[in-house]
């Protein structure tokens, strides 16, 4: 099942890896850390919630003005 993976910078350091298709979400100290992780939890999840293949999410950028 082809999902989708994106990872943040985290302020701390390392990545925050999260797939919108199931909400799971982890961490890493690099980008395949975070996304190996990504994948084992994602995994797990859909042993016990198993859900049918939808395809992938659609995902873009949107502008938000930033008010002081």
């Amino acid at each position: 099942m082809e999902l989708t993976a994106v990872l943040i910078p985290a302020a701390e350091g390392g990545f925050v890896a999260l797939n919108p298709e199931t909400g799971t979400t982890t961490q890493g100290e690099t980008v395949q850390e975070a996304l190996s992780n990504l994948e084992e939890a994602t995994a797990l999840y859909l042993e016990e919630f198993p859900r049918p293949d939808t395809g992938r999410a659609l995902l873009t950028t949107f502008h938000v003005e930033a008010h002081a």
